[in-house]
């Protein structure tokens, strides 16, 4: 039994780095995903959606979002070189709060560069929830 809990706690700690680099990928994925905003709102509405001014103030959030994200995932990627690699925390509380399947799957399962979301999904398709 106690072979089982300290097994289970192996897996539940991780390194900070590689924990907060998955961070960083996932931001970067939240930046992309915002980005394919603009191009289909422009397309639904026509050149008229840059003729009204809330329009654009919607397509100027959007940017900001974009840059936002960007910037805390270059943010948390630089502080994180200087996080010694032998910090380690328990992840499992955090992770339980997750509420996307795939983004958890991605931010737990050590993919230092995987993707939490389908971007190659076919036009289409939907998960339900």
């Amino acid at each position: 039994m106690l072979k089982e809990i300290e097994a289970d706690k192996a897996v539940a700690e991780e390194a900070l780095p590689e924990i907060m680099m998955r961070v960083v990928t996932e931001l970067h994925d939240v930046a992309y995903l915002i980005e394919r905003i603009e191009p289909q709102l422009l397309e639904l509405g026509g050149n008229s959606v840059l003729e009204r001014p809330d329009s654009l103030k919607v397509l100027q959030g959007i940017d900001l979002a974009v840059q936002k994200t960007r910037g805390l995932a270059e943010f948390i990627d630089t502080i994180t070189g200087s996080i010694p690699s032998d910090w380690v925390v328990d992840m499992t509380t955090a992770l339980s709060l997750v509420k996307l399947a795939e983004m958890q799957k991605a931010l737990g399962a050590g993919l230092r560069h995987g993707h939490s979301q389908p971007l190659s999904k076919a036009a289409g398709d939907f998960d339900f929830f």
